[in-house]
């Protein structure tokens, strides 16, 4: 019998293979699965059609059951072309009947058709990851702003283009980034990103990583989880960096900071970790030694000059899954990672569940917010009330049976008084 629930995924018959997915990482989000009971209960979301472009993984699947949970009418599309399990793409749409519009692999035109097909359910909220839904909202389909209650922002890429539209005065309605809330850029950005890039180089390229020199392009909480991870595994870590600040804390933590053009010379992996693009260029790419390996975590796939490797190749083979070879100049081999697109979410599976259960509580309690102050918000972009980031990482606590300790009331008056000194 053929579903009813509007759809354009790989196929459904992989559905049995999803379902166990989305609740083995279910199990490892217990705020989420709390933040869903609540929303059962209240029917919080009631009335209201939400479209959301997240990486379809399974992870997302358990934002989108705590969401259809408190009365939500769902559309759901990908935020990368690479980076949907069709498995879980089949089981949200058969076992759970939530629209999904995501193919693993699929060209851009698809990926934009995807797009659209989730506005075309008229959304009042809507979610995104690196804001392609209001871009196209404030661009093409700008009939429906009127319609839109407020919308929120999973990662710093997307926050960069919500903030520049807000600068520019062009940003049309409330934005919440829920990138910015602390439970999420401190645990998602450095642990998450850290982990599962590493995890995307090893599975597409099965190398050793100690001894190796591993550039990291980028010392914000991404690349410091990178680095991290990279140095725990035994490579030999250096950090490029544009900013001074970071530049000076990456060196402090015990990396060699250099410039693009220096480690370029020196380096046998390298991941860009930025939100900016061609950090890595074709004369980069000249200077660097036979077998380099780039990948990126950003989330657009232009950290790489990638058009410009494709321009200079003498020719190219894939040698793995999401592993291409290019040869360049004098027969030199440079190996690039997924296409340039994110290593973490297109080679492997992306972040953790467990890391991923506070990024999504803080999406669910962001489209609760939105609904709760309908019409009292300005089109700007706000970081959820920090009583909200507090209460997510109190369960975080609790969940992992960790302790906290409490202030006494001397205490906290002595933190809230002048008076007091030596």
């Amino acid at each position: 019998m053929k579903n009813s629930v509007k759809h354009d995924i790989k196929d459904i018959s992989l559905a049995k293979e999803g379902k166990l997915r989305i609740e083995w990482a279910g199990k490892q989000m217990p705020v989420l699965q709390l933040i869903e009971e609540r929303f059962s209960k209240e029917k919080t979301l009631k009335g209201i059609t939400l479209s959301a472009c997240l990486h379809v993984t399974a992870e997302t699947a358990n934002l989108m059951m705590a969401l259809k949970a408190g009365g939500a009418k769902l559309a759901l599309c990908a935020s990368n072309p690479l980076s949907t399990q069709d498995e879980v793409a089949a089981s949200l749409v058969k076992d759970y009947g939530i629209s999904v519009f995501a193919i693993k692999g699929e060209d851009n035109k698809t990926y934009y058709k995807h797009l659209n097909q989730a506005l075309d359910f008229k959304p009042q909220i809507t979610m995104d990851d690196g804001a392609d839904l209001v871009t196209i909202l404030h661009t093409k389909r700008k009939s429906q702003l009127k319609e839109i209650i407020g919308s929120s922002e999973e990662t710093t890429t997307g926050v960069i283009r919500l903030r520049a539209m807000e600068e520019d005065r062009v940003l049309r309605v409330p934005v919440i980034a829920a990138n910015d809330s602390k439970t999420k850029h401190l645990f998602d950005n450095r642990y998450g990103t850290g982990q599962s890039s590493i995890d995307g180089i090893l599975r597409a390229t099965n190398i050793l990583l100690a001894g190796k020199v591993f550039v990291v392009v980028g010392y914000g909480y991404c690349g410091r989880g990178v680095a991290m991870r990279a140095e725990g595994m035994g490579s030999k870590v250096v950090v490029v960096e544009a900013d001074a600040v970071r530049a000076l804390e990456a060196g402090m933590d015990g990396y060699e900071v250099m410039d693009m053009n220096k480690a370029a010379k020196i380096g046998e992996i390298f991941l860009t970790t930025t939100g900016d693009k061609h950090v890595i260029n074709i004369k980069h790419m000249k200077m660097m030694k036979d077998g380099a390996i780039l990948a990126n975590s950003g989330h657009f796939d232009v950290e790489i000059d990638v058009a410009g490797l494709e321009k200079m190749k003498k020719s190219k083979r894939n040698i793995r899954e999401f592993l291409d070879e290019y040869v360049v100049g004098k027969n030199k081999k440079i190996y690039l990672l997924a296409g340039g697109r994110l290593v973490n979410l297109s080679a492997a599976e992306g972040h953790p569940a467990e890391v991923m259960d506070m990024s999504f509580a803080n999406q669910a309690l962001a489209a609760e917010y939105l609904l709760k102050n309908k019409g009292k918000l300005e089109n700007k972009v706000y970081v959820l009330p920090e009583k909200l980031d507090q209460m997510v990482a109190e369960m975080k606590l609790k969940a992992k049976g960790w302790g906290l300790e409490k202030l006494t009331k001397d205490q906290k008056r002595y933190l809230t008084s002048w008076q007091e000194g030596t």
